[in-house]
């Protein structure tokens, strides 16, 4: 039996979470967000970029707006902890996702999860939905329920 693709896994774990994405595929990568953005014609700060830390050797999830950068003091005070790059081991080990596709929610394992304040400027956004070349829409007053995270502010 083959293994079920990212974006089915996605799909499936979306499903789980009582949302049904439709999910849009691109003709080529949109590895970032400003890419993402582009294709989509939407403004960058629309794009939710999933990004995966470590704080002191935990992976931690961080939502940012696409406009927006981690700012990871900022992020380390919420974690507890000094914050550290994750490698692309880490990231797919901890979501089951490669860097660029990660969605922000429906991971391999349940990560603490932040959400920037800023994504909130937007009623509706975009997020990775497992593949680099694929996203889907969402409305982000559905992201704390979906990724278990917490608004703060940890970006610049």
């Amino acid at each position: 039996m083959a293994r079920p693709s990212a974006n089915e896994r996605f799909s499936a774990a979306a499903t789980r979470l009582g949302l049904e994405p439709d999910i849009v595929q691109f003709p080529e990568d949109t590895r970032t967000a400003a890419q993402a953005a582009a294709a989509l014609k939407c403004e960058l700060g629309q794009i939710i970029k999933s990004l995966v830390f470590k704080c002191e050797e935990q992976p931690v999830l961080a939502l940012t707006a696409g406009d927006r950068q981690v700012d990871t003091e900022k992020l380390g005070a919420l974690c507890g902890g000094t914050i550290g790059k994750a490698d692309a081991k880490i990231v797919r080990e901890a979501t089951g996702f490669a860097i660029g596709g990660v969605p922000p929610f429906g991971h391999a394992s349940q990560l603490s999860c932040w959400i920037d304040q800023n994504i909130y400027r937007y009623e509706m956004a975009w997020g990775a939905a497992g593949t680099p070349d694929t996203v889907f829409a969402i409305h982000t007053a559905d992201l704390v329920r979906l990724s278990g995270g917490q608004r703060a502010e940890f970006t610049n």
